[in-house]
């Protein structure tokens, strides 16, 4: 509380440190405006409310012009980028999840590594020195697609950027920069963001799978990213969820990604196609050249069999997926996000099916209200507080963006 300023005096309320409290008034920093009829101790214990918990007094300054109560936070911040082989997104955001700014720059990978780096860089440099007022820079963080050997920071391998594999780039971006980068996986980048400012924000343990192209994942423990051994910890695409089933291309076969990617419902949609099963998406196909996995969710929604179908097969290899991973992790919350899960409430239905049928683990900690008293439901009684979620994610496709920005607040490295 601010003690020893006289009633009535407009007060400016700084970082302790960076601005000398006046002499005459110890207690606080004060800068005299002109008279307003409001007591300094009650504007003080004001300001005070509306710091957000877990800061301190000094993370926060308190500006009285004319009479009008303002109070804004002072921030350090960090700069996050999303290289993915269509767009390259970099985001300047503060330390309470803030986006100050972002830039969007296509991936111009035909022009190879090296322009894709220099106008990364550029961008970074460019956020870096527009909002070096803000407050001190954590640092930056790259999701980036792919295998990542996390100790070398060598990228192994990148379906999505080609020519990039076994390159070095973190160091690559670091001798470009001057500074130290974190480089992380773009699912990983996506569970952290998820779990920092998204659905999972009110738990502590989550994993996450990213329904895209192919299916990614990330694991956070403790709020931190969870790297296993080599860094290669949550590929949950390749689970195998049908034994014999379609062959991957990572030389298993039945993976999930083979199920529930965007590129798996495209195929689906084409093997019904040519089974003479399928009109509607036969004719969808055949008037678009670029036929998409949404233009299968879109007929689904508009109730053709075949379609709905696809989406079934979608989510119940999910749901076995998911039941692997409850079985085996036990966290509090499994968020699926990516763009597939826009068709979420074409596929959902299956998963807490599949879910119900093949975990014990959930059947005793799911919500009551899908419990079915089938296969692993049969056999164990919910009961308790404590509750496996399984959701959609919230951010979209800023996860990965939030994630990376946050990666230099953590400590992930």
């Amino acid at each position: 509380m601010c003690k020893g300023a006289p009633s009535g005096m407009p007060i400016s309320l700084r970082r302790i440190g960076d601005r000398a409290a006046p002499a005459q008034y110890p207690h606080c920093s004060t800068r005299i405006r002109r008279p307003i009829p409001v007591p300094v101790n009650r504007l003080c214990e004001e300001a005070r409310r509306k710091i957000p918990p877990g800061l301190k007094s000094h993370d926060w300054k308190l500006e009285i012009p004319d009479g009008t109560l303002e109070a804004s936070i002072m921030s350090n911040f960090s700069i996050g980028v999303d290289l993915g082989g269509t767009n390259l997104r970099i985001a300047a955001v503060d330390e309470h999840g803030q986006l100050l700014e972002k830039i969007t720059l296509g991936t111009k990978v035909v022009r190879g590594k090296d322009h894709v780096i220099h106008e990364m860089t550029g961008a970074i440099q460019q956020l870096a020195a527009k909002h070096e007022n803000a407050g001190a820079l954590q640092g930056m963080g790259v999701g980036v697609p792919g295998i990542i050997d996390i100790k070398t920071g060598m990228l192994r391998e990148s379906p999505n950027l080609p020519g990039w594999a076994n390159s070095n780039v973190r160091e690559e971006i670091e001798e470009r920069l001057g500074t130290r980068v974190i480089l992380e996986n773009d699912a990983n980048a996506a569970a952290l963001g998820e779990k920092w400012l998204g659905a999972a924000r009110d738990v502590e343990d989550m994993a996450m799978l990213t329904l895209g192209t192919g299916v990614g994942g990330g694991i956070v423990f403790g709020g931190r990213i969870f790297h296993g051994m080599t860094g290669m910890a949550g590929e949950f695409g390749h689970i195998t969820v049908e034994p014999e089933g379609v062959p991957c291309p990572c030389g298993n076969r039945g993976c999930l990604e083979q199920y529930a990617s965007a590129t798996a419902v495209v195929r689906m949609a084409r093997e019904a196609i040519s089974s003479r099963r399928a009109g509607a998406l036969e004719r969808a196909a055949s008037s678009d050249p670029e036929f998409s996995a949404k233009a299968v969710y879109n007929l689904a929604i508009q109730g053709d069999v075949e379609a709905k179908r696809i989406f079934g097969r979608v989510g119940r290899a999910l749901g076995i997926g998911i039941a692997d991973l409850v079985n085996a992790l036990n966290l509090p919350m499994y968020v699926v996000g990516g763009g597939v899960s826009s068709a979420w409430e074409a596929f959902s239905p299956f998963i807490f099916e599949e879910l119900r049928q093949r975990s014990m683990v959930y059947a005793a900690t799911a919500p009551a209200t899908l419990t079915d008293g089938h296969g692993a439901s049969a056999q164990v009684e919910p009961g308790g507080p404590t509750k496996t979620i399984i959701t959609r994610a919230l951010l979209g496709s800023d996860a990965g963006l939030y994630g990376a920005a946050r990666l230099p607040m953590t400590g992930n490295s």
